[in-house]
């Protein structure tokens, strides 16, 4: 097995003894590849430098034609709390090489700000990732929450733990739902509305029941019973995996899911600039915290699902 190195470049700045130098750390074994986000001082809230980091690996596991699987997983405690939206290395107005051909954002004006740079961040990023010509299996445990989401969505398979459970919140700051709008795909078109409308937490078990989970697992087994099915589909020859994973996309493109998330983006950005319109604010007023908060009151009074 090679040993965990960081993926992409690293930049120190504003970060707190808490951060990690190195956001994605990459790994490979018997033709699976492990892409490990590496913030759990911050549940894994993903800033601009873990997505190029994140985009960096999985470009090294295409180039390596010894690599026939690709896992995406989190350290610590939670797969994923999202975006990051206030920790210490919170990196909005940094510029970074960018991977497609949208303009640097950080001098921009207005909505244009955040348009160009979730062009590149988020939507095209993910859609990238989602292309990618091999299986991916996102492995899930804890929280998998808005951004999250995303991250989770783009794979190929989700397994996740009997603990994990999913949820998209930005509802409450105005926004409809995260950048990569897969939603209505994901779940029931009716389950995504309620999943929207009410921002609660989702249970492995129902994503499952949904079909947006393939396996549930307990916490303890949740990483060998992941990487048992990784090694199940290296067996598979390279392009019988890559055709199958691009005539399936198709399908979901015919039906009409990247239009769809064109659509969206424009709505979410038309909801970012309504916001910092009435309140001075982006997001609706909240902050890392204040949504935390809001999370953690919701939660005890949802229902049981």
């Amino acid at each position: 097995m090679t040993t965990n190195t960081p993926a992409g470049f690293v930049t120190r700045e504003d970060t707190s003894t808490y951060e990690t130098a190195e956001p994605v750390l990459y790994a490979v074994e018997n033709g699976v590849a492990s892409v490990t986000m590496n913030r759990p001082a911050f549940n894994n809230a993903q800033n601009s430098q873990m997505t190029y980091a994140l985009d960096a690996a999985f470009r090294r596991a295409v180039d390596d034609d010894a690599v026939k699987v690709i896992v995406l997983r989190g350290a610590g405690k939670h797969f994923s709390a999202g975006h990051d939206i206030g920790t210490p290395g919170r990196d909005i107005n940094k510029p970074f090489e960018r991977t497609h051909l949208w303009w640097d954002h950080t001098n921009k004006p207005g909505g244009e700000f955040l348009y160009a740079r979730e062009q590149e961040v988020y939507l095209e990023m993910c859609r990238r990732w989602r292309a990618l010509p091999k299986p991916t299996i996102a492995m899930v445990q804890g929280a998998c929450i808005a951004g999250g989401l995303m991250l989770a969505w783009v794979c190929d398979l989700i397994i996740a733990s009997d603990d994990a459970f999913f949820q998209d919140p930005v509802v409450r700051m105005g926004i409809p739902g995260v950048e990569y709008f897969a939603h209505p795909y994901e779940l029931n078109p009716r389950i995504a509305k309620e999943f929207l409308f009410v921002g609660d937490r989702m249970s492995a078990e129902r994503a499952y029941q949904m079909g947006m989970v393939n396996r549930v697992l307990p916490r303890t087994e949740l990483e060998q019973g992941t990487y048992v099915l990784a090694a199940r589909i290296a067996e598979q020859p390279r392009m019988g995996l890559a055709l199958t994973k691009q005539a399936i996309n198709h399908v979901e493109d015919l039906q009409g899911k990247r239009s769809a998330m064109d659509a969206s983006f424009a709505w979410h950005h038309f909801a970012h600039s309504h916001s910092e319109l009435i309140s001075g604010n982006r997001t609706g007023g909240y902050d890392a915290r204040s949504m935390a908060e809001a999370n953690r009151k919701a939660a005890t009074q949802e229902p049981s699902a």
